[in-house]
């Protein structure tokens, strides 16, 4: 049965412009990730194959190309000395293990990564649970859009959970994902554009 795909990009009644996309809004944006273990970088996409990229951001081999902010909660911690990506496992570098990584991810259409870049920055990364999100959701909505405007048309966006529904609303209760960390349980959003690759990315250590 095929996935039936809804717009889930503003809440009603919100329909406002976003604030203009520059180094001041991605700063105010991507601070709602501050409350929680959540990950957020961007490098240049430099290679066909995109997950030599992907690999190079989780080990913190780039520098962001407008060298805005990023987040990494385990900067300067003991972990990564022994492996560069902790807490990520990064994309192997042979054909079969690439693969294999690769098919933990789903690909998701534009209509649906507001909702999954809110839920990325809700306690115990659901909704449901988060006192918080009745009050803040407009304003969470708005952060959400801002950073999505850094993704031009022809972006391609993946996420490691088949949760959502049918219609792909990550404000319903998501219970699965493929972990793409040492952790059990992380949820995040990939995207890869022509010049870009960024990630935003929450992880439950418990």
């Amino acid at each position: 049965m095929s996935e039936v795909w809804m717009d889930y990009g503003t809440t009603p009644g919100m329909n406002r412009p976003s604030a203009p996309l520059d180094a001041d809004s991605w700063w105010s944006a991507v601070e709602m990730y501050d409350r929680r273990y959540t990950y957020v970088a961007v490098g240049p996409r430099t290679r066909e194959n995109w997950q030599h990229d992907v690999s190079s951001v989780m080990r913190g081999e780039t520098t962001d190309p407008r060298s805005w902010r990023i987040i990494d909660p385990d900067e300067g911690e003991e972990e990564r000395e022994d492996d560069p990506a902790y807490p990520f496992v990064a994309p192997p570098v042979d054909e079969a293990g690439s693969t294999k990584w690769r098919e933990r991810l789903r690909e998701i259409p534009r209509s649906a990564v507001v909702r999954l870049l809110v839920l990325l920055a809700t306690i115990d990364l659901d909704v449901s649970r988060d006192p918080r999100f009745p009050e803040q959701l407009a304003e969470m909505e708005e952060h959400a859009r801002v950073i999505l405007r850094r993704c031009p048309d022809g972006a391609r966006f993946f996420t490691n959970t088949w949760g959502g529904g049918a219609t792909l609303d990550f404000y319903q209760q998501v219970s699965s994902c493929s972990p793409l960390s040492q952790y059990a349980w992380d949820l995040g959003l990939l995207w890869v554009s022509d010049e870009e690759v960024g990630l935003i990315w929450s992880f439950d250590p418990r």
